[in-house]
């Protein structure tokens, strides 16, 4: 059995309002892949750039191999991902406004064992917006506590 894998940006949900998704590979390097498949990579602070006609990830985070020895990686370089024409022109368009973002979601492994990467159109929330995404998910926490408390 396949060990799955569970690398996700959990604060983007909170820090950002989540538009559209698209699914990406990555281009990864032999080390990249055997560090990824151990869950030793992070997304928190990875964004996406568009440069030359090609979408990048940027400050994604993938440990070093161990067993790699000379042929290692660097833990924070860019790393290009694979989209079709109109998912890039697409992301080429919404960045050109202001406020606008593209955030990394996760990280997971295809059917076929390829490293696949979640990226959302964003735009950030302010901050009336994250205490009212608070303050319902603290009255859905208290509203489930009662029905649990009335079925007991």
């Amino acid at each position: 059995m396949k060990k799955q894998l569970n690398i996700k940006n959990k604060k983007a949900r909170f820090e950002y309002h989540l538009i559209e998704e698209f699914t990406a590979g990555i281009v990864l390097t032999g080390s990249e892949i055997k560090s990824v498949r151990q869950n030793k990579a992070s997304i928190l602070d990875a964004y996406i750039v568009f440069n030359t006609g090609e979408v990048w990830v940027r400050n994604m985070y993938i440990d070093e191999y161990k067993n790699a020895s000379y042929n290692n990686h660097k833990p924070r370089m860019d790393r290009k991902l694979l989209l079709n024409k109109k998912e890039i022109n697409s992301i080429q368009k919404w960045l050109k406004v202001k406020g606008n973002t593209i955030i990394p979601i996760e990280m997971f492994l295809s059917d076929n064992g390829w490293v696949k990467l979640v990226i959302s159109k964003a735009k950030g929330k302010k901050i009336h917006d994250k205490r009212h995404d608070l303050k319902e998910k603290d009255d859905k926490r208290d509203i489930d506590r009662a029905i649990k408390n009335l079925a007991n």
